[in-house]
């Protein structure tokens, strides 16, 4: 049951509904059983296998008693009225009694329904809002097709297997329970033997079904690797026909494709196994329960009549479909919890980048931004040692060096897309834990260097966070980002879809996009990851014009591939195994001939 503690969370708001679900499905059974309890001592009296009783017994709660007084009521019938009119009497009360248990088995399916469904809807939402607030460097470690795999194939696999027989896993043990009680009132002695076999029926069930789990929790991961498979082939499809690499991604699909395939085989198998099974060990206590019944009859013992043990065999049968629906809903609810399990690694993963109790609104920036003794290690490996740097407002600050030196690692700590290892980072000499995550943010524009556009029209992409922004102002940013006369050009303007990722446009015009959606923004603070160091030399004059246009005013940070672009820098700090190695404007660094001149040497070189 900890299992689906998630779910009993959800369903925590719906006590009204489970009430009015528990009290239809109660009504449904006992309309069921009517019926039942009416047909044995009716056939009984109508063929004359029983004499006809004419004097009104005292009513007790007893089994005996409830099947006296039917007896009476039946022969009463029969007495004043006839057998055929006491047949069709009887034939109808069942039709009634049939009518009204499928009336509230309606009714308990119209409750559940939306109950399945809000249960669906908030572990959906959560799982977005979960990955919406886990820091970037949760990502790094996870396949984003695994990450899809949970929020699509776990979640339904939820849904089915466990949302899908709720009905069931309520319904069916409730039914037998009902029915045992009514089993135990015809006959003790012949209950108490049954409840003997019971538990050796479930306890056998319960063996087949114990590695249920674990294979389906390897299907889930499987499914997640191809999912990941996928998206690197849609997302890298180029590089894998120019390198003619089709054999060996169409190899590695096929081949976790087929191992997912064995693991489903292995899983249906024992669970197709579920319902004949419990059919058979169903029908093996039911032929237990004649030889012991009927013997207890014929041997007159502990006072069983013929019409009992009949309407108790009747009763019984009625516990074979429960049973069997209930033994088919605990093999999928073993894969559902699997899927649960998944699900729940993202709910309970720690958000290690919050805000503190009482953070306070970051309203403007007004003079610096400091990192004193700044370290960032993760897992174990440092990744920036002992930064000290002091950033004045309207001033442009560059961050050079090698790959893996720890530009973009720097930079990220800026909007605490990771915090600290050691050392404290100021805005304004206060410490940035001090303010909300949102309102730091809300302070700076970030422009990447592969440009993040979503499939939406350029407008919504430009106004991308902005609240209330008018056309107007969408159109001044991209004439600032100069991306406004490549808007016009398009046939439907601003309102142009630029599809997935932005493919229908050019490298040049994306990059403009995500700038003119900085521009928009306005803020104090921008941090510039090269946006022209994959252009072509017309495209990177466009985007540098406009990256210079909108830098005009603002503090700065950039981090920089191509140093001919960051020669009037303020300063400029060369990063080198994550500690500053030289820091200085061009001409200064020039002049010590040391890092950075070499570095500028060789791109002169190329």
């Amino acid at each position: 049951m900890k299992r689906f503690s998630r779910i009993l969370f959800y369903l925590r708001s719906q006590k009204q509904n489970i009430v009015l679900y528990l009290i239809f499905t109660l009504f449904s059974i006992l309309f069921s059983l009517v019926s039942l309890a009416m047909l044995a001592p009716f056939l009984q009296l109508l063929f004359n296998k029983s004499a006809l009783i004419n004097v009104e017994p005292a009513f007790a709660l007893t089994a005996n008693g409830v099947l006296n007084y039917l007896k009476y009521f039946i022969s009463k019938l029969i007495t004043e009225n006839g057998e055929v009119y006491a047949l069709g009497a009887i034939c109808g009360l069942i039709i009634v009694s049939v009518f009204f248990k499928n009336v509230f088995t309606y009714l308990a399916f119209r409750v559940l329904a939306p109950m399945r469904n809000h249960v669906m809807t908030k572990l959906r939402a959560d799982l977005y809002s979960k990955i919406l607030d886990l820091p970037i460097g949760y990502f790094t470690e996870q396949r984003k097709g695994d990450i899809i795999s949970r929020m699509s194939n776990d979640a339904n696999e939820v849904e089915w297997s466990v949302m899908g027989t709720l009905e069931a896993l309520i319904r069916d043990p409730l039914n037998i329970i009902i029915i045992l009680v009514f089993l135990v009132m015809l006959s003790p002695a012949l209950s108490l033997f049954l409840l003997v076999l019971l538990p050796l029926t479930g306890f056998i069930i319960g063996r087949l079904s114990r590695s249920l789990k674990k294979q389906s929790t390897s299907s889930q991961e499987k499914l997640g690797t191809l999912m990941s498979i996928l998206d690197e082939t849609l997302g890298g499809l180029r590089v894998i026909k120019a390198f003619n690499a089709e054999k060996i991604l169409h190899n590695k699909f096929i081949s976790n494709n087929n191992t997912l395939n064995q693991i489903r085989n292995k899983m249906n198998f024992r669970k197709d196994l579920a319902s004949p099974m419990s059919e058979f060990l169903g029908v093996l206590v039911l032929s237990c329960i004649l030889w012991f019944g009927g013997k207890l009859v014929l041997d007159g013992q502990f006072g069983l009549e013929p019409e009992s043990f009949i309407t108790y065999i009747v009763f019984f049968t009625q516990i074979i479909n429960p049973a069997k629906s209930l033994s088919g809903s605990f093999y999928s609810a073993q894969r559902g919890s699997a899927a649960i399990q998944r699900i729940e690694e993202i709910l309970k993963a720690p958000v290690t980048v919050t805000d503190q109790p009482n953070a306070k609104t970051l309203t403007e920036f007004n003079h610096s931004i400091e990192f004193n003794n700044v370290s960032f290690s993760y897992e174990d490996v440092t990744i920036l040692k002992n930064i000290n740097l002091k950033i004045e407002k309207g001033k442009t600050i560059a961050l050079v060096g090698s790959s893996g030196a720890g530009k973009s690692t720097l930079a990220d700590l800026i909007p605490r897309f990771h915090d600290v290892t050691n050392g404290e980072i100021l805005i304004d000499g206060v410490n940035i834990k001090a303010y909300t995550l949102h309102s730091i943010r809300s302070q700076m524009g970030i422009v990447t260097q592969e440009p993040i556009l979503f499939n939406d029209t350029i407008a919504n992409n430009i106004a991308l966070g902005i609240d209330h922004a008018d056309q107007r102002q969408i159109e001044q940013a991209a004439k600032v980002a100069n991306a406004y006369d490549f808007i016009q050009r398009k046939e439907e303007g601003f309102d142009t879809n630029i599809g997935d990722r932005g493919t229908k446009l050019s490298g040049g015009e994306r990059q403009r996009v995500t700038i003119a959606r900085a521009v928009l923004k306005n803020p104090p603070i921008l941090i510039l990851d090269e946006a022209t160091s994959s252009l072509d030399t017309e495209s990177e004059r466009l985007v540098q014009d406009a990256i210079n246009n909108m830098m005009q005013q603002r503090t700065s940070i950039v981090i920089a591939h191509r140093l001919s672009t960051i020669r009037n820098a303020d300063e400029i700090i060369v990063l080198q195994k994550g500690e500053i190695a030289e820091r200085g404007t061009h001409d200064e660094l020039l002049l010590r001939g040391g890092i950075y001149k070499k570095l500028v040497e060789m791109q002169e070189v190329r």
